[in-house]
């Protein structure tokens, strides 16, 4: 009996484990590849799922947030795939580099191309300069499917409460690192000793980052594997027992 109890239990452990990963890929999300800095540049990539068992996405329209202007928009070309960036003028120009900005992208549309049921696909978008003085960025969008059927999710998340049932994607924003070009780090000068430590700090942080990860991976996989060895030692001892 005792066996057959933690055979259940490790069984409904991993189901649980395969319940909660899907569902967290329920709706349209924004992803940051990279870090998104404050007042930085960074590519961004829209996660678009297709749970419909009966129709396939054929559109998805992200709009971008009009109080928090980004000068830069530029969607990286799919294949299969069109996109389309519409603009609107600002009542305030904005200096960027030196330069007068006199509008700004207001709204991408991806079309042409499909996801089908049980599939997802990523709409990849470089964007800049992001807002200094915000924490998040919300991006409403709306996703159509070649049955006709639309699903806005424009519901803006709020902290403490539950999720809403459509939420917008919100990318989360980092501070600025000190001192730092928010293209990216910039190299010293060869002969610069500090510079050369710097990147071998740098490089031995990396390294023991990717241990952890090493290790993380490991003790999941393994943890997998006794789950459904426990599977496995409860079937055989009933059948023992019988």
């Amino acid at each position: 009996m005792k066996t057959s109890r933690v055979s259940f239990a490790a069984a409904l452990a991993a189901g649980s484990v395969l319940l909660l990963s899907g569902t967290a890929f329920a709706h349209v999300g924004v992803q940051p590849v990279g870090e998104a800095a404050k007042g930085g540049y960074a590519t961004l990539n829209f996660k678009v799922p297709n749970e419909r068992d009966n129709a396939a996405t054929t559109q998805l329209e992200v709009n971008f947030p009009v109080d928090q202007p980004l000068t830069s928009v530029m969607p990286q070309d799919i294949p299969g795939w069109t996109s389309s960036v519409e603009k609107t003028k600002l009542d305030k120009p904005l200096t960027v580099h030196g330069k007068q900005v006199n509008e700004v992208v207001t709204k991408v549309t991806w079309s042409g191309g499909k996801i089908e049921s049980g599939k997802f696909q990523q709409f990849p978008v470089s964007v800049g300069k992001l807002p200094e003085n915000a924490d998040q960025m919300v991006f409403k969008a709306i996703q159509t499917y070649d049955n006709g059927e639309i699903v806005r999710w424009i519901e803006e998340p709020k902290e403490g409460a539950a999720e809403p049932q459509n939420p917008a994607p919100v990318l989360k924003l980092t501070a600025a690192p000190a001192g730092g070009d928010h293209h990216g780090a910039t190299p010293k000068a060869d002969g610069d000793k500090n510079g050369a430590a710097d990147h071998k700090d740098g490089h031995d942080t990396a390294a023991a980052k990717s241990g952890s990860d090493t290790t993380a991976r490991a003790l999941g996989i393994a943890g997998i594997v006794i789950g459904l060895g426990g599977v496995a030692f409860g079937v055989a001892s009933r059948r023992r027992t019988s």
